[in-house]
C-alpha cells in the first residue's frame, strides 16, 4: 500500500540550474530595477512640482460660495471710448414753392394730372407771401446719435440700446467654470477642466486648468494663467504663464510679457503688440466682455476679431458666428452661439478653439472644443452652474 501511495505521489520540482537559470535571474533584477528607478524619477518630478508652483504667478484667494441663476441678458451700456457717430437721416425737402403763371418752365416741373386742377383753382400767389426755405439747421436736425464702441480689432461693432435706457457695466464678481472633459488622444480620454476669472480691484487673473485622467495620476495636464489690468476696453494681459506636463515625459514650460508696445514671446523675440491683443487664458472672458456690451457681435453670419499672443507666435485670429444650438446640461438646456474659428486645426501648429458662448449665462463659454488635428481633440462642456465669490 505504501508503495502504491509513494508511486502515484508526484516527484518533488527540482529548481533549475545552469545558465537559464541565471539569465531569468537577471532579467527579474534588471526589471525591479528599473521599475524603481521609474518610480523614484515619478517621484522625484512631483517633488520638483511643489517647487513648479512657485515659479507660476501667486493665485489671488477666493472663496466660491454661491451658483449663478440662469437669466435673461441685461442691456448695458456701450463704452464711450472711440466713438463712432452714425450718419445723420436725410433732411426732409422743403415744398416746392408754387411759381406764377409766368416764370420759366425750366424751375417749375409739370404737375400731376391730380393736381392740375387744383393748382389752377389756387389764386395767384403773391410774391411777398411765398414761403422762404426752411433753414437747413432746422430742417435736418437728427436725433441724437448713437454712439458705438470699436472693442475688439477690424470688427465693426453693432448698434446698442442709448445709454439712458441701458445699465452701466460693471465686472462680474469672481466666477468659476467647471467643465467635464472628453475626447480623443491615441483613444477615448476622460478628465476635468475649469476656469477661474479672479478680480482684485482693476486687476484681475484668469486660470485655465485641464486634466486628462484620474486627477490623482494625470496622463496630462496643462495649467494656463494670465494676469493684467482692467480697462475700459476689456482684459489688458501683462503676464501669461503655461505648464505642462504629460506622463512619463518632462514637465514643459512657456511665459510671455506684454508690455506697452511689445510682446515679449517664449523664445524672447520681441514684437509690436497688436491692438487689443489677449492670449490664450484671457480670450475668452474678454469675449464675454464683448458681447455683454455688444451684444449684436452675436448675430449668425457675422465675424469676430480677436489678437492672439501664443508663446511662440502673435496673429490675427478670426471666428465666424454661427446659428443659435441647444446645448443639453445636468441643469437644463441653453440657448448658445457657436464661434468657429477660421484657422484649421493641423498637427504641429496651433491648437484651435472653438466656443459655445450662453446669452443667460452672462456671456459665459459653456462649451470649448480645442483641436490640435482631426483625430485629437478635448471637448469641455460645462458640469454645473457657475460658481461666484461673495
Amino acid at each position: 500500500m505504501d508503495r502504491r501511495l509513494s508511486a502515484g505521489a508526484p516527484e518533488p520540482r527540482v529548481p533549475p540550474t545552469g545558465r537559464g537559470h541565471w539569465r531569468l535571474r537577471i532579467a527579474m533584477v534588471v526589471a525591479v530595477i528599473g521599475l524603481h528607478l521609474l518610480l523614484m524619477r515619478e517621484i522625484g518630478q512631483g517633488m520638483i512640482d511643489f517647487g513648479a508652483d512657485s515659479a507660476m504667478p501667486p493665485r489671488m484667494e477666493v472663496t466660491f460660495a454661491r451658483d449663478m441663476e440662469i437669466s435673461v441678458p441685461p442691456e448695458v451700456a456701450a463704452p464711450l471710448a472711440a466713438p463712432v457717430v452714425e450718419p445723420p437721416p436725410p433732411a426732409p425737402l422743403a415744398p416746392t414753392p408754387v411759381e406764377p403763371a409766368a416764370s420759366s418752365p425750366k424751375r417749375a416741373p409739370k404737375p400731376p394730372r391730380e393736381a392740375a386742377s387744383a393748382v389752377a383753382a389756387m389764386p395767384e400767389p403773391v410774391p411777398a407771401a411765398v414761403p422762404e426755405p426752411a433753414p437747413p439747421p432746422v430742417a435736418a436736425e437728427p436725433p441724437a446719435p448713437k454712439v458705438l464702441a470699436d472693442l475688439s480689432p477690424s470688427t465693426t461693432p453693432s448698434p446698442v440700446a442709448p445709454a439712458a435706457a441701458a445699465e452701466p457695466f460693471a465686472w462680474p464678481a469672481s466666477t468659476r467654470i467647471t467643465y467635464e472633459l472628453t475626447g480623443n488622444y491615441r483613444g477615448e480620454v476622460h478628465g476635468d477642466a475649469k476656469v477661474e476669472w479672479v478680480r482684485q480691484g482693476a486687476r484681475y487673473q484668469v486660470h485655465l486648468d485641464v486634466t486628462v485622467g484620474p486627477s490623482f495620476a494625470p496622463v496630462y495636464s496643462r495649467r494656463m494663467s494670465s494676469e493684467g489690468q482692467l480697462t475700459e476696453s476689456g482684459l489688458s494681459p501683462e503676464r501669461y504663464d503655461e505648464d505642462s506636463k504629460v506622463a512619463f515625459r518632462d514637465r514643459r514650460r512657456a511665459h510671455m510679457t506684454f508690455e506697452p508696445d511689445e510682446v515679449v514671446l517664449n523664445n524672447g523675440n520681441r514684437v509690436e503688440r497688436m491692438p487689443g491683443v489677449q492670449d490664450t487664458a484671457s480670450q475668452f472672458v474678454q469675449m464675454s466682455y464683448l458681447f455683454t456690451r455688444q451684444p449684436g457681435l452675436l448675430k449668425p453670419g457675422r465675424t469676430v476679431e480677436i489678437a492672439l499672443a501664443l508663446p511662440r507666435r502673435q496673429s490675427l485670429w478670426i471666428y465666424d458666428v454661427r446659428e443659435v444650438e441647444t446645448i443639453y446640461t445636468s441643469f437644463g438646456e441653453l440657448d448658445t452661439v457657436r464661434l468657429q474659428p477660421r484657422r484649421e486645426a493641423r498637427k504641429g501648429d496651433d491648437l484651435t478653439a472653438e466656443v459655445w458662448f450662453a446669452p443667460s449665462l452672462r456671456y459665459l463659454p459653456v462649451r470649448i472644443r480645442i483641436r490640435q488635428d482631426e483625430d485629437t481633440y478635448l471637448d469641455l462642456l460645462i458640469e454645473r452652474k457657475p460658481q461666484l465669490a461673495n
